[in-house]
């Protein structure tokens, strides 16, 4: 047993159900992707981070509107309650979705309402973390805090830096956007070291002030990089299964997570995008044990940290130990 099934990395655009991609394209008026909506939404077979991505953006162009918005973050919700999921942490990009009659804010409006919705009939407790892309401008970094930090009351408790670290890795433009966002009170986490070189992580922690880092699967390839993240307090949340197919790792027995956990590092689990890999929490948490051999005390580890740094308020942190023990 790892503990209490808590879901620190995952993505609401990889959680959109096949179905439900085919019922919005037809109101959306969306063609069907030529290999049908399940094949173009989930990756079968290794490839590289871009590929990766381009099956989680199949489904951006049934998202653009307040109805489809709303019914992807409440399935979401329900699907990870129905999987056994203690606490979410749901990352989305809302700039991805803006449309000319679907502003930022009726983005980021109507992901709220469908966790609240979520939240409602399952009772799990679930905070959104707002995701800047790669691809930003400084003005664009600025619009997307400024929106998170104006949703906070209704459930937006941090933010993150995501996209393609090949194509995308310079990271000056997000520093005012991040430093606005922490001063703000928001949490704040960055994909990194994940496709680019393992010093992308000390650079996020640096110019970012990030404690999180999504991925950073590069990091354990430098031992002095390793070990610089277990002295500084970094957290790295990791995707076994997302891992292998976007390249980051060859297979699980190459996985960082074991040379993280041995440098001292601060590891927590996630699913990703767990319709594009085909593995939600629950198998992850199998692959941890099963394939990957973690031993008790490692899990243990694990779950503590998941507790110590999760997105949410001190009361919601205290309630979630307490189902702990």
């Amino acid at each position: 047993m790892i503990g209490l099934r808590m879901n620190l990395h995952t993505h609401l655009e990889g959680w959109v159900r096949p179905s439900t991609a085919a019922e919005l394209a037809i109101s959306a008026g969306v063609a069907e992707p030529a290999e049908g909506w399940d094949a173009a939404l989930r990756m079968r077979a290794s490839g590289t981070l871009t590929q990766y991505l381009a099956h989680v953006a199949a489904a951006y162009p049934v998202l653009g509107s307040h109805h489809a918005m709303v019914r992807v973050t409440r399935e979401a919700v329900e699907d990870a309650a129905s999987d056994g999921t203690a606490f979410l942490e749901l990352r989305a990009g809302p700039t991805t979705h803006v449309r000319d009659d679907f502003a930022l804010d009726d983005v980021v409006s109507a992901m709220c309402e469908g966790m609240t919705e979520g939240v409602a009939s399952t009772g799990m407790p679930v905070v959104l973390v707002l995701a800047m892309l790669r691809e930003f401008d400084e003005d664009a970094a600025m619009r997307l805090t400024r929106a998170a930090i104006r949703y906070r009351a209704d459930g937006v408790a941090a933010v993150d830096l995501a996209g393609d670290e090949q194509r995308f890795p310079d990271l000056e433009p997000f520093v005012r956007a991040f430093a606005t966002a922490r001063d703000a009170g928001l949490g704040a986490t960055a994909h990194a070291a994940e496709a680019g070189p393992a010093a992308a992580a000390r650079d996020a922690h640096g110019l970012l002030g990030v404690r999180r880092i999504g991925h950073g699967s590069r990091v354990a390839r430098d031992p002095r990089m390793l070990d610089w993240a277990a002295a500084t307090g970094l957290c790295f949340e990791v995707c076994p299964t997302s891992n292998v197919l976007t390249g980051a790792v060859p297979d699980l027995a190459a996985h960082p997570l074991r040379p993280m956990l041995a440098a001292g590092c601060a590891v927590v689990l996630g699913d990703d995008d767990p319709v594009t890999t085909n593995a939600p929490l629950s198998e992850e948490r199998r692959i941890l044990g099963d394939e990957m051999g973690l031993r008790t005390a490692e899990l243990a580890a694990m779950s503590a940290a998941a507790l110590d740094f999760a997105f949410c308020d001190e009361p919601t942190r205290e309630a979630l130990r307490a189902c702990a023990h």
